[in-house]
């Protein structure tokens, strides 16, 4: 077996070594509390500004519209909650939502509904792409907020944000947007994508575990989750993780600056990827082969069960999932193939391999060489 090959960037990234420059200050030397008044503070509550100026800047919002989070966890919850108060204030408790988001949308989701909201979850089309024309039938005069996430965690596929937005804004509804998995892969833009909400996660595109964001238009309804002091203009309480913050913008900040030849380099492993796997009897690719953020490839493998094909390839030395991370252990198939209408024979047998900037050619071979191993291998052991 050769050294370990990482292919799992979608449940994380590999921590950016400017992030951990950036980092490192604020683990020493610079320890203050941003929200003192003396002058280790105010060092501490610069950094704090700078980052969220430079997050700012690359997003597409103004300063004051990023609120750091814990994760994208949070800021999914903050956007739907918010969406919430307002529109049960407003007579307004419908949600509109893709079938297939991710677990942090849809159990909030399903936890309004147990508070007298209602929601529309769309299924999705096999090419794993929403269409506009889907979210404008759902909607309803009592349509509060939608939430469509901009690419699928598990399958890779781009959706079409911007439309989504305008069609929204045309409407008068509010609209959400989980950009976990687009942060680093693609370039986001608050303005064009005509979102009132974004969710981003550090750790997806080289920063550090445990910071996120969520962007909120100024006009967009906005309620803390967590109540105590009055940090962030008291929408989200607590003391600011500066480390993490400063970390998060330095990675974004790389990732946008080196996206161009990253993504042409990851697309064409991905493309070698995708022309290996593709050769194997009994192989599906799940969703549009080209409208994928680059690295994320998903494969079914009829007459194969993901785990034993995850831990034979974990032997290996190839580091892989079968979806998303946060659903890793659950015994249900995959929400998000069976809101596309996948059979649970070929949903069985899911594959997700994700590439980054630190994969070559070579790799590539190795890991299709082995899918197509163990694949043969375990069909012939169920014969």
């Amino acid at each position: 077996m050769q050294h370990e090959i990482y292919a799992d960037h979608a449940a994380t990234a590999p921590l950016r070594a400017a992030a951990l420059a950036a980092m490192q200050p604020y683990f020493g030397a610079d320890y203050g509390n941003p929200s003192s008044l003396h002058a280790a503070g105010a060092r501490a509550a610069e950094a704090v500004r700078q980052a969220r100026g430079t997050m700012a800047a690359l997003l597409g919002c103004g300063a004051r519209e990023v609120y750091f989070t814990s994760g994208g966890t949070e800021a999914d919850n903050q956007a739907l909650l918010s969406g919430a108060e307002w529109g049960a204030a407003h007579g307004r408790r419908h949600f509109v939502a893709a079938a297939f988001e991710h677990p942090a949308v849809l159990r909030t989701l399903n936890w309004l509904e147990t508070k007298g909201f209602s929601v529309t979850r769309l299924p999705i089309p096999q090419s794993g792409i929403l269409v506009p024309e889907a979210v404008a039938a759902a909607l309803r005069p009592d349509t509060a907020m939608v939430s469509v996430m901009a690419v699928n965690n598990e399958i890779g596929t781009v959706q079409p944000t911007a439309e989504i937005g305008a069609l929204c804004r045309a409407r008068g509804v509010w609209f959400h947007t989980d950009a976990v998995q687009a942060a680093g892969q693609l370039p986001i833009d608050l303005q064009a994508w005509q979102a009132d909400y974004l969710a981003l996660s550090a750790h997806k595109f080289g920063g550090p575990k445990g910071v996120g964001a969520l962007l909120a238009r100024r006009e967009a309804p906005l309620s803390p989750l967590l109540r105590g002091g009055s940090q962030q203009r008291g929408m989200r309480a607590g003391t600011e993780n500066v480390p993490g913050i400063v970390g998060m913008a330095a990675a974004l900040q790389q990732a946008r600056r080196d996206m161009p030849q990253d993504a042409a380099a990851v697309c064409a492993l991905r493309a070698q990827l995708i022309e290996g796997l593709s050769a194997i009897p009994g192989a599906r690719l799940t969703g549009d082969v080209r409208r994928r953020a680059p690295g994320i490839v998903h494969f079914c493998f009829a007459g194969v069960e993901s785990e034993p094909l995850l831990v034979l390839l974990d032997a290996a030395g190839i580091c892989a999932s079968a979806g998303s991370a946060c659903s890793a252990g659950a015994l249900e198939p995959s929400a998000v193939l069976q809101s596309m209408g996948i059979p649970p024979a070929w949903a069985a047998g899911a594959l997700r391999l994700s590439l980054g900037i630190d994969n070559d050619k070579e790799q590539i071979e190795y890991i299709v060489q082995n899918v197509k191993r163990i694949v043969t291998d375990l069909r012939e052991k169920t014969a």
